[in-house]
């Protein structure tokens, strides 16, 4: 007989996962979309009809036949215990040919065998139907659980439509091809990342941030997968196929996430695997031991006793329930548009005593406007400032864009030769000849360039220019708060976090943003090196900390902090590969979020640790002094598990 959808809880550090995750070897212990209802319990409802039969007679609820006895006896609860005992037995099998020997498998085995050896028939059927059936219903769980984490991120069409010469033609999404153009009808879903064609078009973001304001896009804007269209009727270039879009790699990713473990769940692994065949050894000894000290000891009542023992200490409620729980976690923080790369930072998350951010696109928008010039009398404002934008464009940082805007296309007469990147300082090139800098007032400091003006008190970002060893002037960039920013820092204060903001940029402008925000710890004139300082010394006061920035430049930070959390990953492959968390939709309020739903996991996981160990300690001791029979066993194993299972599932309803 195949076995029906059991779940591995104890045979191997790999089983483990296998409720939510494939074997390599392609076994699946909980498909995504497994059998129906009826097949899945099939076989527990044979066995429950034959069980009850077999009860009726013993019973006298109906008349007994005289054939009823000896071995018809033993056959009929034989016949009623193969239906569910027999998948169980191939799977014990299975795991004895990859040595693992003390498995789930083996126990409810030995202990239902054995209740038949000492003639508790109806015992033995009855412990191994409801450890089937509750292996079924956790199936359905972690099922359900993943089905539910899936359809809430990936709801593309499976159908598009095509404008091929002016004429609309529907195709399946997954046949759509890179530089086809896509018709996209008011309230229709995105399926394939693309360019908006059309002049203008508002978008639904929920899949991907977990906001669901209108973001409204112009011609040439990139529009992603699980984008919904809002009024009118839209048109998009397709720039990558369906398997490749960002919303598949965000569904990868939080799929994924549970490969990397948190310590808890690593340790009950371990646990498990030594814990287990503990309990064997514990089992025997119950049967064995008594018969030097127990003076009218008898053989059978001691075993039925180390049966019962071995049915309860089965650690199924610990290794479904806390990946599952974890899993859970990560499906809430997609709901909210953050993505957690393992279970391991969502641990990590909820003990953080100190947010470290950089200001700019973190906690300001990183949209530059230029706001004034100021050019030297010996240079000409149209030069210095062409120049400027010039070599400016070879920078991908938010003031290079400010000053693209204002000063428009870029001179291409203009010839820059050996342009380099000075990190924290500015860019350096050649032109004419001569040396161009254009940077912060550091830049001008480092190569020896004199200028005689007053900084100190501007609340601004300011950028420098030198040429030829001479002042040539500066340009002020203003850029503003993020509307949810002061709401961020007061959640995180709430919380017990303290915010602090690290930043390249001038200390003056640094201490207005932070004096705004009602953040005391503030720091700006900070190159790269100096950033990863200030983190070695909060951290040298066993402080645990999360750095939250672009997740690219900053890397030496990330690097050194114990969470790495990115803004902006909406835009950013690269963001997505650095960070160990990306918030998509670069608000700051989500990171008391994810805070919070980190601190959320780890109090579900520890409630379920402490509620299975606690009830199975209980019954252990009880089943061992023979106040506990088989169905407190199985309520101590099945009925546990599902009550952590539940109380797992239970974060994916909470509201953060």
């Amino acid at each position: 007989m195949k076995p029906q959808n059991h779940t591995t809880c104890c045979s191997s550090e790999d089983s483990i996962s296998n409720h939510i995750h494939v074997d390599g070897d392609g076994h699946n212990h909980v498909q995504s979309s497994g059998p129906s209802l009826f097949r899945l319990f099939l076989p527990a409802i044979i066995s429950f009809a034959l069980l009850l039969l077999g009860l009726a007679f013993d019973n006298g609820w109906l008349p007994h036949p005289p054939f009823f006895g000896g071995w018809v006896r033993f056959i009929g609860y034989a016949a009623a215990y193969v239906p569910v005992g027999g998948p169980v037995i191939l799977e014990m099998l299975q795991a004895f040919r990859k040595k693992e020997i003390f498995s789930e498998f083996t126990l409810m085995v030995i202990a239902t065998l054995g209740a038949f050896f000492i003639g508790e028939y109806p015992e033995g059927v009855a412990v191994m139907l409801f450890y089937t059936v509750g292996e079924n219903l956790q199936g359905m769980a972690v099922r359900r659980a993943k089905g539910n984490i899936k359809a809430l991120l990936d709801q593309r069409p499976d159908e598009v439509t095509l404008i091929e010469q002016g004429s609309p033609r529907t195709i399946k999404a997954k046949q759509a091809r890179i530089g086809q153009t896509l018709q996209l009808k008011p309230g229709e879903k995105l399926a394939l990342d693309g360019e908006l064609v059309s002049d203008r078009a508002a978008f639904n973001t929920a899949a991907l941030t977990g906001e669901s304001k209108p973001d409204t896009k112009i011609m040439g804007d990139t529009v992603l997968a699980g984008m919904i269209n809002l009024n009118t009727v839209a048109q998009v270039r397709i720039t990558a196929a369906y398997n490749d879009s960002k919303l598949s790699k965000i569904i990868a990713l939080v799929q994924d996430a549970t490969s990397q473990k948190a310590p808890t769940e690593l340790f009950i692994r371990k646990f498990a695997k030594v814990y287990t065949p503990i309990v064997v050894l514990l089992a025997l000894l119950i049967t064995a031991l008594p018969a030097l000290f127990v003076a009218d000891y008898m053989f059978t009542d001691w075993l039925y006793r180390a049966l019962v023992f071995l049915v309860i200490s089965c650690p199924c409620a610990l290794v479904i329930s806390i990946p599952l729980g974890y899993f859970g976690g990560i499906g809430a923080a997609s709901r909210h548009g953050i993505l957690f790369k393992g279970s391991n930072f969502l641990d990590t998350l909820a003990t953080i005593q100190q947010v470290v951010m950089d200001k700019t696109g973190t906690l300001t928008k990183g949209v530059f406007t230029v706001q004034d010039i100021f050019i030297s009398e010996e240079f000409d404002r149209d030069e210095v400032l062409a120049w400027t934008n010039a070599l400016e464009r070879n920078s991908t940082h938010p003031v290079a864009t400010a000053i693209h805007d204002y000063a428009g296309p870029v001179d291409e007469a203009l010839r820059l030769e050996e342009i380099e990147e000075i990190a924290g300082y500015g860019l350096r090139a050649m032109l004419d000849g001569k040396e161009l800098l254009v940077g912060n007032f550091k830049l001008l400091d480092r190569f020896g360039v004199k200028y005689d003006v007053s900084i100190g008190n501007t609340a601004q970002t300011l950028v420098a220019v030198g040429y030829s060893g001479q002042f040539a002037g500066y340009l002020t960039i203003a850029d503003e708060i993020k509307p949810d920013a002061t709401k961020a820092i007061r959640e995180l204060k709430a919380l017990g976090v303290t915010p602090t903001m690290l930043s390249g940029d001038r200390t003056t402008v640094v201490r207005e943003v932070a004096d705004s925000l009602n953040i005391s710890q503030a720091y700006g004139d900070l190159l790269p090196e100096d950033k990863a300082e200030k983190i070695k010394e909060m951290k040298a006061s066993n402080c645990r900390i999360a750095f939250v920035g672009d997740g690219v430049n900053d890397a030496p930070v990330v690097a050194l902090s114990d969470v790495g959390i990115a803004m902006g990953g909406l835009g950013s492959d690269a963001t997505i590969e650095t960070a160990d968390v990306v918030i998509q939709d670069d608000m700051p309020s989500k990171i008391p979020v994810a805070i919070r739903i980190g601190r959320a996991t780890r109090r579900i996981v520890w409630q379920n640790i402490t509620m299975a160990f606690v009830v199975k300690a209980v019954v252990l001791i009880l089943g061992a002094g023979g106040l506990a029979n088989m169905w407190e066993a199985v309520f101590a194993d099945v009925g546990v598990a599902l009550i952590a299972i539940g109380n797992a599932i239970r974060i994916q309803r909470m509201h953060f």
